[in-house]
């Protein structure tokens, strides 16, 4: 499996290189497309992209199709969301490179912390 901060440094937006490497290891369909707005914060440096591609994997693997139906990926964005935040302090692009977070070390980070999440499901 090829780790979303190699498929970084071959010019895949953070976003897309994290969907990029699931669907390597998990055997998903996930378009990579759907991350290519989401670099650098969305290109604004807001939400980082790769914690953006890792919620939009939970809603594509726990989402719902149906409003009547329990909304499971919630508890998961939670979790992942809190991870990122108890490491880092922040999800925001502009506040981890001010805080001298590279891009490959946020990237890595959230699609482990993305793994550990859904593999420890109840």
């Amino acid at each position: 499996m090829t780790k979303p901060s190699e498929y970084h440094s071959q010019g895949y937006t953070c976003a897309e290189s994290l969907i990029k490497s699931y669907n390597e290891e998990h055997n998903t369909d996930i378009p990579i497309s759907i991350g290519s707005g989401m670099g650098v914060g969305m290109t604004v440096g807001s939400i980082c992209g790769a914690v953006n591609a890792a919620v939009v994997i939970i809603g594509y693997l726990k989402g719902r199709d149906n409003h009547l139906d329990q909304n499971e990926a919630r508890q998961y964005s939670k979790a992942l969301m809190k991870s990122v935040r108890d490491k880092y302090n922040t999800e925001i692009c502009a506040n981890l490179k001010k805080n001298r977070v590279s891009c490959d070390e946020i990237i890595n980070f959230t699609y482990d912390s993305l793994n550990e999440i859904l593999r420890n499901e109840n």
